[in-house]
């Protein structure tokens, strides 16, 4: 073989390395940055406005959160949560038990499904919010005796886990439902029935508009430790104002945690806005806040992450057009 030859033939393997390397980083979690894990950081705990590790450094979560069990149970199945953890490279995953829409209230044999998903993400290595998901009742203290029930049951059983995070009222609304008068107080039970089994772990606590206000718990804080504040966003939403509202929270001392976002606008169905949540992601990144993307579900809208997922696996032509947007920022 002359030279010129031989030097098309490396030319070639070369191109071919490089663009099965490509491939590789954008799906299969071959990434310059891997998310570090709770092997690596063990139990969270917040300082000022930072969630930390175990060893009070700074760390960034992101993940998915499921949508709900009675739309997309296949996705809460074991294998499903670990197809996520090994095809990504997330560190993070959000469990939405959904307290009506035919949820826990109606059916609260679906905690059992829950706790599968929580254990098979514990079982890889992942982080997990147990997302109590009230949305249609949207005020949380009429719950507040199932919730009790629920959080002793669930915390009780996750004491000794340094994965779970709690996240006690998915998105508050309605136009009498205030953070003063409703969320607050809600909050003020239910966290010490937490903390009697898992005394320091992380708490995530939502506020009303859907989880958009942190503007008043930045003014009027819970005296708890180890607790942050939820935000959430779609990008064909929200915008400027929403993102005045997190730097006016954490200015003010309010550690905030972006536990559901999207690249849909609110009804995580539609057109996806992408350039928008692109300039979220920046945002979030700029300033160390962890997320969870909505929602881990297949055909449950253009929000989706997968638009197929069956026999237990999905490959990189299950992605519908917004998961292969997330993909590429769990590693920044």
């Amino acid at each position: 073989m002359n030279t010129k030859a031989q030097t098309r033939l490396i030319a070639i393997f070369v191109v071919v390395v490089l663009a099965f390397s490509v491939l590789g980083s954008m799906f299969l979690g071959a990434h310059d940055k891997p998310l570090e894990r709770v092997s690596e950081r063990g139990r969270l705990q917040v300082i000022g406005t930072q969630l930390c590790g175990e060893d009070g450094k700074p760390i960034v979560l992101r993940g998915m959160s499921t949508s709900g069990f009675m739309w997309h149970s296949s996705l809460f199945e074991p294998l499903a949560v670990q197809e996520l953890a090994e095809r990504t490279g997330a560190n993070l995953l959000r469990v939405a038990m959904y307290t009506g829409e035919g949820g826990y209230l109606r059916n609260p044999w679906q905690a059992d499904k829950m706790y599968a998903a929580m254990d098979a993400a514990i079982e890889n290595d992942l982080y997990v919010i147990i997302d109590w998901h009230i949305l249609s009742e949207r005020d949380p203290m009429p719950l507040l005796d199932r919730a009790k029930e629920f959080f002793t049951v669930t915390a009780e059983r996750y004491a000794d886990s340094p994965n779970v995070l709690y996240e006690i009222c998915n998105e508050p609304n309605g136009d009498n439902v205030t953070w003063a008068g409703n969320v607050k107080p809600y909050a003020e039970q239910i966290i010490p029935v937490i903390r009697e089994y898992d005394p320091d772990a992380v708490i995530l606590v939502g506020s009303p508009r859907w989880s958009t206000c942190v503007r008043d718990a930045a003014d009027d804080p819970l005296e708890f430790e180890n607790i942050m504040y939820t935000y959430h966003f779609y990008a064909g939403t929200n915008g400027d104002a929403d993102r005045d509202n997190i730097d006016y929270a954490l200015a003010h001392g309010a550690p905030v945690f972006v536990s559901e976002w999207g690249t849909t606008d609110s009804t995580g169905a539609g057109e996806l806005y992408l350039d928008s949540a692109q300039v979220w992601v920046d945002f979030m990144d700029e300033r160390n806040l962890s997320w969870a993307n909505w929602s881990y579900s297949a055909s449950g809208g253009s929000g989706a992450l997968l638009s197929v997922y069956s026999d237990g696996k999905w490959k990189e032509t299950s992605l519908s057009e917004s998961g292969k947007f997330v993909f590429a920022q769990f590693h920044r």
